[in-house]
């Protein structure tokens, strides 16, 4: 991104909340954010059943955690102190405000997205 060999960036969804919050896997709020920065468009294609229209933004996303053990373990052997508290979600939420545009199979959705996403329907 920094050297402006990327155009633009297309990451998929998990779920969508109905003001185009986007919870995927870990690391994309990262991208989208580095995105924005450099002025790359930040593209999310997912079908239309893929928006929870029930769920206001991404604060009523559920984060899956996932076995402490895979950061606090190698091989079978502890790599931290006992009883540290470890946090290791599956996914991260991408506010609306990074999202260019969301592409479905039953057209592009643009913000507002409250508003595009429901026109969709």
């Amino acid at each position: 991104m920094k050297q402006g060999k990327i155009n633009a960036v297309v990451v998929g969804a998990d779920r969508i909340a109905a003001n185009g919050d986007v919870a995927n896997k870990i690391g994309t709020y990262t991208v989208a954010v580095l995105a924005k920065e450099h002025g790359i468009p930040f593209y999310v294609a997912a079908p239309l059943s893929t928006v929870d229209f029930d769920t206001a933004d991404g604060s009523g996303i559920p984060i899956e955690q996932r076995d402490r053990k895979e950061v606090t373990h190698i091989a079978g052997k502890q790599i931290v102190p006992a009883g540290v508290d470890v946090e290791n979600p599956a996914f991260d939420v991408t506010p609306a405000k990074y999202v260019t545009a969301i592409v479905t199979e039953k057209g592009i959705a643009r913000a507002p997205y409250g508003e595009s996403l429901k026109s969709l329907k």
